[in-house]
């Protein structure tokens, strides 16, 4: 206690107090990934995210898995620090009041996710996170201009009941929803048509979703055809392995635009940056730091998406930035996304490995992936 009271931690400004409270759930997530770590999206991953999306003071932003907050903060942040000192009186209002909205199905992750955004100065009332609702569950009605979100990893849709004894229990369900496109099991897949809906006419994406999304046949290619017709799916990052708290995971971010109902599809190319390949991540080790993402940020072009130039050509076969035809990838088996040209380096030489402690872990997240699609399929046998 002699620690903190020096400080005096009520006289300090918001977002020192709401800094100090991110950097206790990093170490939180860090020490308990099976707690809050499993909710906590890597903060350097989160920033370049937010660069590219760029929300602005007029943007409302929702995340229909909140998690602890850290899209929704850094939205909010992004705003201040590039337009604080020309906004208005209505607009920082709008940012303490009506800027960001969230859902967290976990009442213990949403209270700490309700008090980060406190801590940072959002004091909206009523209280703009939604706790222990299932957003996937119905079409809440509101529309946003920027969605940006994490989903839980794992491929099952689960619906959380108490049963009669008062325990928690998990029931597996599909989202029979008149606004999807297909009903399935898949709770990325379910997630991904969830945020279209969220989205009004021409509002701003930005999900991360594993890679099974990108290929999975059946209801995943219903999702993708539609996706690619009825949205401007103009970015795919494939992200690195190691990155996340919760391990096995290979996961990619996808950026798209929601627009108008027409017959012609709105996609017309998809830019693929390739950010896994030949990279090597751990949470410890190596870390992922915003700077490992400076390249990709820049292909991106933030506001000036007309002017991308690739990095990939036939004479730089090295490039980890191109584009492929919306033709291209409606032809491709199943319209799979899960796009890539770059050799692995370390499969050709073994003087490239990566330091036993990088191999050994992707060679434990590869063995929980396969592990999680076999056990997919035995329960696709069994029932």
């Amino acid at each position: 206690m002699d620690l903190i009271e020096p400080i005096k931690w009520s006289s300090m400004q918001a977002d020192v107090k709401g800094d100090i409270y991110e950097s206790l759930l990093a170490k939180s997530a860090e020490e308990s990934p099976k707690g809050a770590g499993q909710y906590f999206t890597p903060r350097e991953l989160i920033k370049a995210i937010v660069d590219c999306v760029q929300p602005g003071p007029d943007d409302t932003v929702s995340d229909p898995a909140a998690g602890t907050g850290g899209f929704l903060l850094a939205a909010y942040d992004y705003v201040v620090r590039r337009h604080g000192k020309e906004l208005d009186k209505d607009q920082k209002k709008h940012l303490r009041t009506k800027f960001v909205k969230g859902w967290e199905l976990v009442p213990n992750t949403a209270r700490l996710c309700i008090m980060n955004l406190y801590l940072h100065g959002i004091d909206a009332d009523p209280c703009p996170i939604r706790s222990g609702v299932d957003s996937l569950a119905s079409d809440p009605g509101e529309r946003f201009s920027v969605v940006m979100t994490n989903p839980p990893f794992g491929k099952k849709s689960t619906i959380a009941v108490v049963n009669e004894a008062g325990d928690l229990e998990k029931e597996d369900t599909v989202y029979e929803r008149q606004d999807f496109w297909t009903a399935t099991k898949n709770k990325q897949l379910n997630f991904l048509q969830h945020v279209k809906t969220l989205l009004k006419v021409n509002g701003r994406c930005a999900i991360v979703v594993p890679d099974n999304v990108l290929f999975e046949g059946g209801a995943g290619e219903t999702v993708r055809r539609n996706l690619l017709k009825q949205c401007d799916v103009h970015t795919l990052l494939r992200l690195p392995t190691g990155i996340f708290y919760a391990q096995g995971v290979k996961a990619n971010v996808l950026f798209l635009d929601a627009r108008p109902a027409q017959e012609k599809p709105w996609t017309t190319k998809m830019w693929v940056f390739d950010l896994r390949t030949n990279m090597h991540f751990t949470l410890k080790a190596n870390p992922l730091k915003r700077s490992d993402l400076d390249e990709f940020v820049e292909c991106y072009r933030p506001g000036k998406r007309h002017l991308r130039e690739p990095t990939w050509t036939e004479s730089n076969t090295e490039g980890r930035w191109r584009a492929f035809d919306y033709d291209e990838l409606v032809k491709r088996d199943k319209v799979n996304l899960d796009i890539f040209w770059l050799k692995d380096t370390s499969l050709e030489d073994s003087e490239d490995l990566p330091d036993p402690d990088v191999l050994a872990q992707e060679i434990a997240d590869d063995l929980q992936t396969a592990l999680e699609q076999f056990q997919a399929i035995a329960e696709k046998l069994k029932g």
